[in-house]
């Protein structure tokens, strides 16, 4: 019997920090009927009762049936943030462009850098220097 007891009050811990996890991270519109500090008092002290409440009316239920873009009462969802950085696709997209536009500027100056080099060769042997090639506009 004692260890009936044990496992029903462990069932009871788990469920009561699983429903305070979930009501502290839930965004302020997901929580109904009361406010987050009146949900974590009622959880807090009465752990079974106050959690199984928690999950049955507290929080904002996941339908399956509504498009992702829109939430819940018929109203338009708010776009959901990527997690990470590399999630982001205008974030990559931006770092793309950055480095193509490094990438060019760097060839540029390897590319100028290389001509001095080849006309100071060129004084040295007593070559005129070469003439430089016109950008196409």
């Amino acid at each position: 019997m004692a260890r009936l007891y044990i496992l029903v009050f462990l069932v009871q811990v788990v469920l009561a920090v699983c429903a305070l996890i979930s009501c502290l991270s839930a965004e302020e519109d997901g929580i109904r009927h009361l406010p987050r500090i009146a949900w974590v008092l009622i959880i807090l002290f009465f752990p079974l009762v106050g959690s199984i409440a928690w999950f049955v009316a507290g929080r904002e239920r996941k339908t399956a049936g509504t498009p992702a873009s829109w939430g819940g009462a018929g109203r338009p969802a708010e776009r959901a943030r990527p997690a990470a950085p590399d999630d982001d696709p205008e974030f990559l997209r931006s770092i793309e462009e950055r480095s193509r536009e490094e990438d060019q500027e760097l060839f540029r100056r390897w590319e100028e850098d290389l001509r001095k080099r080849e006309d100071d060769l060129r004084r040295r042997e007593g070559e005129p220097p070469r003439e430089e090639p016109r950008p196409e506009a």
